[in-house]
């Protein structure tokens, strides 16, 4: 009798689940949907709501249709016992689709694939591990990112670094090299492009088939595990982008899952995606998200991530964004509500659960209250890739520095808008593949004047409001553009200015990190001052960054041009005295400069509204700070008022 209560109880639990899931609040799915495992063998459950009938077929029972899954009433789900199946036995599901056509098909829920070509689906249990990252993950509690420093290191893990006969490097060989690297140069965290189960290297990841898998090319679910770990041992976070918007096409995946619209939109202008050759999932439908959400908790508990870097976000925003035809929503506009909710939905599961993760929109419009909580009628992202300020950054330092007076206001106009959201200023792989150059290539003039402006935009970058991202291979100015099947150029540093502009990154990224003043007040108009946004005619801009404490604070000064300006007055806060703290000109950064300016006296000279001013010199194509060394009148903190 008892035994008969547990698989009563079990059952039940399962109807549950199955109801939650086809009302969109399944937010585990993956431990009912998929292949578990059970007392003798594994059970499998799948959705497949129109299909006459599903086989499971595999190594188990030489691929015949032998057995065949049974309907759980009217839940969309048929699902099986196999005594018979063992981890790392392969499987698929033939589907005898609505229309009576035959369908050989993955498992949605898999945590393993065949490596590439091959495609079938591997008997797999969830991995049990015993972390050992407390530390870290208590610390992640204890102290939120927006006031802590984020510079993040993004990662192709196929091309970061090739064996010498072309093959690239697994997790487990990157645990022993990557995190070490990223350590030693100062990173905070790791972003990698998407690690799920993809067919099409080209793709970079970004087309996936099996979403709950890590690719077989690079290695299995208990290694990445072990990886972040060994990241969060070595203090760094780990970040992952994520795809819920499109999904690959392929017709094993979940294309046309059971013969008729199921994952994605059943409206032919809402399910293709022209742009990237792929299908959208409808985001309205309620499996779709249980299934999809269910993923980013999965990511995130299960591998102990640090957040998601939610990609193509403007892709689920509007029903516009693609290419050819469109099909506007009930009130004629191109806002596609589904997709809005569902990005709320997400949010706010994710936060109720993890308040201390990163949820990361790479969102490239205009959209309104992308990081604002949903309660404020918000997204409720708490970051966004500042694409505005990439693209007008870039703009301008790819142009000629005659001409940059005349536009200057590309780097002026994102102090308007700055404190809109919580930004992330990225230079990522997006803006050096398809004929745009690598970063070091972007820049203007011959090769000095190019790292000169390298080391510029990249400290201008550190000293903006906003956390921090960089692709990898700009950190030693790479001068081929990003190509995915190749490792990355390493053999540049060879050449001394490689060399030099890597050191120069390394102590870039340290001093971030050691100044409160550039990431205490990121998303606060407190933390910044602009002392001058108009001097376009020398193309020089310089601002106040601050922190909490009132004595936390750097005066920046950017020159953008490759002239030296002599006898440059810059009012100050205070009167005493200033060090200048980074001059990226020099020669130990990269520059020629063998002398800093060292300690400045203030004058009692008014300039830009301040009472007191100090004179100095501004290299040509240059970054310099300045920090105050013994200064009088600066307020009290709130403990010495205490």
């Amino acid at each position: 009798m008892e035994k008969n209560t547990s698989h009563s109880d079990e059952d039940k639990k399962k109807q549950e689940a199955l109801y939650l899931f086809n009302e969109g609040t399944l937010y585990d799915s993956y431990l009912t949907m998929g292949c578990r495992k059970i007392e003798i063998g594994f059970n499998f459950t799948v959705w497949a709501p129109h299909a006459q009938s599903v086989f499971l077929v595999g190594d188990f029972n030489s691929w015949s249709e032998l057995d065949e899954m049974h309907k759980v009433d009217n839940s969309g789900m048929f699902t099986l016992n196999m005594d018979r199946a063992e981890e790392g036995h392969c499987y698929k599901y033939k589907i005898i689709q609505a229309d009576g056509t035959v369908a050989y098909k993955i498992d949605p829920y898999a945590y393993q694939f065949e490596v590439r070509p091959k495609d079938a689906s591997i008997v797999k249990d969830l991995p049990q591990k015993k972390w050992k990252d407390g530390l870290w993950m208590a610390n992640r509690k204890r102290r939120m990112i927006y006031d802590r420093p984020l510079n993040i290191y993004e990662v192709h893990l196929s091309s970061w670094k090739h064996h010498d006969d072309g093959s690239w490097y697994t997790i487990k060989e990157l645990q022993e090299e990557l995190i070490p690297y990223v350590k030693e140069m100062g990173y905070t965290h790791i972003e990698f492009m998407p690690l799920m189960e993809h067919p099409l290297d080209a793709s970079w990841g970004y087309q996936v088939t099996g979403f709950f898998g890590l690719s077989s090319k690079y290695g299995t679910m208990e290694e990445f595990q072990d990886f972040v770990e060994a990241a969060h041992q070595a203090h760094i976070g780990v970040i992952m982008d994520w795809v819920p918007g499109h999904f690959n096409r392929n017709e094993y995946g979940l294309a046309y899952y059971d013969g008729t619209p199921q994952f994605e939109y059943s409206d032919p202008n809402m399910a293709n995606n022209n742009r990237w050759g792929t299908l959208n999932f409808d985001l309205g439908k309620p499996q779709v998200r249980s299934y999809l959400i269910s993923n980013a908790l999965f990511w995130i508990e299960q591998f102990h991530l640090d957040g998601l870097r939610v990609d193509a976000v403007s892709n689920m925003l509007y029903l516009d964004y693609d290419i050819g035809e469109w099909t506007p929503n009930d009130e004629g506009t191109n806002v596609n509500k589904e997709g809005v909710e569902f990005l709320q939905q997400l949010n706010t599961k994710i936060f109720e659960r993890h308040p201390d993760v990163i949820m990361m929109a790479e969102e490239s419009t205009a959209w309104s209250k992308v990081t604002h909580p949903v309660h404020e009628g918000g997204l409720g992202f708490n970051y966004k890739w500042n694409m505005g300020w990439m693209n007008d950054t870039l703009r301008f330092f790819e142009m000629d520095p005659l001409f940059r007076k005349d536009h200057f206001n590309l780097i002026t106009f994102s102090f308007m808008y700055t404190f809109n959201e919580n930004f992330v200023l990225p230079f990522s792989h997006d803006e050096v593949v398809h004929g745009k150059k690598s970063m070091m290539h972007k820049m203007f003039g011959d090769r000095y004047n190019q790292f000169a402006s390298l080391r510029t935009v990249v400290s201008y970058q550190m000293m903006h409001p906003g956390k921090k991202l960089q692709f990898m291979g700009a950190e030693f100015g790479q001068f081929l553009e990003w190509r995915f099947a190749e490792g990355l150029e390493w053999t540049n540093l060879e050449d001394d200015r490689n060399a030099k502009h890597l050191e120069f990154t390394q102590k870039l990224n340290a001093f971030y990190k050691e100044n409160r003043a550039l990431w205490e007040l990121d998303h606060s108009p407190e933390g910044i001052e602009i002392l001058d946004a108009d001097n376009a005619e020398e193309s020089v801009l310089y601002f106040i960054r601050k922190g909490k404490q009132p004595r936390d604070f750097l005066i920046v000064l950017c020159n953008f041009v490759p002239v030296e300006r002599k006898n440059f007055r810059i009012g100050v806060p205070y009167k005493g005295q200033y060090e200048e703290v980074w001059n990226t000109e020099m020669e130990d950064l990269g520059g020629t400069w063998t002398q800093s300016q060292g300690i400045l006296k203030t004058e009692d000279t008014p300039s830009q509204g301040k009472e007191y001013s100090v004179e100095m010199i501004l290299p040509a194509m240059s970054v310099i700070v300045l920090k105050p060394k013994r200064v009088y009148g600066v307020p009290k903190s709130k403990e010495e008022r205490a």
